[in-house]
């Protein structure tokens, strides 16, 4: 017999939702039980980034950096991506700062990569789409064209490593805590960057030092960023398809504890270990070994 030739099989929620019901024996009846699987497929979402390194939630970022003159420059830029639309931002210069008119807020221009956008620093608040902003060294206006979404950013996690580029040479930055960079002497110490923080609020954040000697130098780092939510029953999960019976089995536990409490501790052994063969492949093979911190409260 012939096999089939297919190597696409794949589930869309509605088929993980009936499967993880199946499973504590019980049909996918109503519209609130998809809801409440969708809801419980999310926190599961959630438990798996706090259970390590989820390696295909991994992207690289080019972020040029920022300076306004021998005495000001850009230290603090978001993990990621911010793009202002604006009428016109050729009169703008890299490094100033920009304030809106009828918001107040303001935030620093980091690039200026076409005549209508600018890629910005966090802003200080939400800006509003056609207001003036006005550029605080270059005293250039224009309108804002819509309103900069943090979505990138705040799907953003943490940083696995990161290089400053200069001259096609990458340099190793090394990674401080938050109380290290706090007793840091000169904050405003300029040069190469060597040293950077992250700052993981809900809008998170990297603070490099020293801060940038030029505009030209660029920082690349890889950033974890989270799984993608389970919003509709005919989306397909953002995972790879060796995580789907993982993905089953958590599920299905996670609607036990609501549904089926007499299964729940089968079907909890059953999650772990599918989350451990799965998790125990996703690894960089290059790597010989793998080691996944933890943190205990001490209790005397």
């Amino acid at each position: 017999m012939a096999t089939s030739g297919s190597v696409d099989f794949n589930l869309d929620m509605a088929e993980i939702t009936e499967e993880a019901f199946e499973r504590c024996g019980l049909e996918l009846r109503t519209g609130y039980d998809a809801k409440t699987a969708r809801r419980s497929l999310n926190l599961l979402f959630a438990d798996w980034a706090n259970r390590g390194l989820n390696l295909w939630t991994i992207d690289q970022i080019t972020q040029t950096v920022a300076q306004l003159s021998t005495s000001s420059a850009v230290a603090t830029y978001p993990l990621g991506i911010i793009t202002l639309t604006v009428g016109a931002s050729g009169s703008f210069s890299v490094g100033e700062t920009i304030t809106g008119g009828t918001s107040g807020v303001t935030a620093e221009i980091i690039t200026l990569p076409s005549g209508t956008t600018m890629t910005i620093t966090v802003p200080s608040g939400t800006f509003t789409a056609t207001e003036t902003i006005t550029g605080s060294s270059s005293a250039a206006t224009t309108t804002v064209s819509s309103v900069p979404s943090l979505a990138d950013v705040q799907a953003a996690g943490d940083i696995l490593e990161m290089v400053v580029r200069r001259d096609s040479e990458d340099i190793t930055m090394s990674r401080i805590s938050r109380s290290q960079y706090l007793t840091t002497p000169k904050k405003t110490t300029q040069g190469r960057p060597t040293q950077f923080y992250v700052d993981r609020q809900i809008t998170p954040t990297i603070t490099i030092w020293p801060v940038p000697e030029n505009s030209t130098d660029s920082l690349i780092y890889y950033r974890i960023k989270r799984i993608q939510d389970a919003d509709a029953s005919v989306d397909t999960a953002d995972i790879p398809f060796r995580f789907l019976p993982c993905l089953v089995a958590g599920l299905a536990y996670q609607i036990a504890m609501k549904k089926s409490p007499q299964r729940v501790q089968i079907l909890k052994m059953a999650y772990e270990e599918e989350f451990e063969r799965a998790a125990s492949q996703d690894i960089d093979h290059g790597v010989p070994l793998r080691l996944v911190p933890t943190y205990q409260s001490l209790r005397v």
